[in-house]
């Protein structure tokens, strides 16, 4: 599959996530297709991509886009509880829980039911893509795509490939990425406990700064100010890491 050939594109999962990541598609003039377990999950969704934080209001008052681009976006996306609906999809992101076994159970399942020319990206933060891949036979169409949370803010996206991966299904999940306003990096896969560049680099710099604090060399609040006025970090890494779990990718 070539990059322009992809036009629809399953999202497995709603929630901040799978929401952020249809709006910035739609907006890219995608057709994206959330799916998730019940109606009221997915209102829920859709009522964030309208009227949360980031959503698509907030984006027309901050003048990131017109009434009328508002309107098309939220007109491109489509919500479903049937699985059966993503059987045509060009491409597949998997945004779920980070659960190993529950992410391969979902992608032996969509595996049989979505046709085999299309491409499985998971975002997962961490688990390697040679671990999730062998739930499926398209080890050569398959990805890794970390975005990063919230998704309609934050400007990075992972692509992440494993030695199965081809080139061809790399340059497709860039592109997506690249169509959504986003910037990618290339990743090589590798088992690790934190994930892939940005959250490993993170994880080593909150480490050090608490080091730095249990020896007693400077105070919390200096640490984070070293950060942020030494390297225009926009806050300190002791501040970053007391919210980890629910905005830093």
């Amino acid at each position: 599959m070539k990059p322009e050939e992809i036009k629809t594109i399953g999202i497995m999962g709603g929630g901040v996530m799978g929401g952020g990541i249809a709006q910035v598609l739609a907006v890219g003039a995608y057709h994206p297709i959330v799916r998730d377990l019940t109606q009221d999950l997915l209102d829920k969704t859709r009522a964030t991509i309208v009227d949360g934080r980031f959503g698509l209001k907030a984006g027309v008052q901050r003048g990131k886009l017109s009434e009328a681009e508002m309107e098309a976006a939220l007109s491109r996306i489509d919500f479903t509880t049937d699985m059966a609906d993503l059987r045509d999809v060009d491409l597949l992101i998997e945004a779920i829980p980070e659960d190993l076994e529950l992410k391969r159970k979902v992608f032996a399942e969509l595996d049989n039911l979505i046709r085999p020319e299309a491409i499985f990206a998971t975002n997962t933060s961490g688990f390697a893509i040679a671990d999730l891949n062998q739930a499926i036979s398209r080890k050569d169409r398959f990805g890794g795509m970390h975005w990063f949370s919230p998704v309609p803010a934050m400007k990075l996206v992972e692509v992440i490939y494993s030695p199965e991966t081809s080139e061809e299904t790399v340059a497709c999940i860039e592109a997506a990425g690249t169509k959504a306003g986003k910037v990618t990096i290339r990743v090589k896969d590798a088992p690790g406990k934190y994930g892939f560049i940005a959250n490993r680099v993170y994880y080593a710099a909150v480490a050090e700064a608490h080091k730095i604090l249990e020896e007693g060399i400077a105070s919390a609040d200096d640490i984070n100010k070293a950060m942020v006025y030494g390297f225009n970090w926009p806050v300190g890494p002791l501040a970053m890491s007391a919210g980890a779990r629910s905005g830093w990718g």
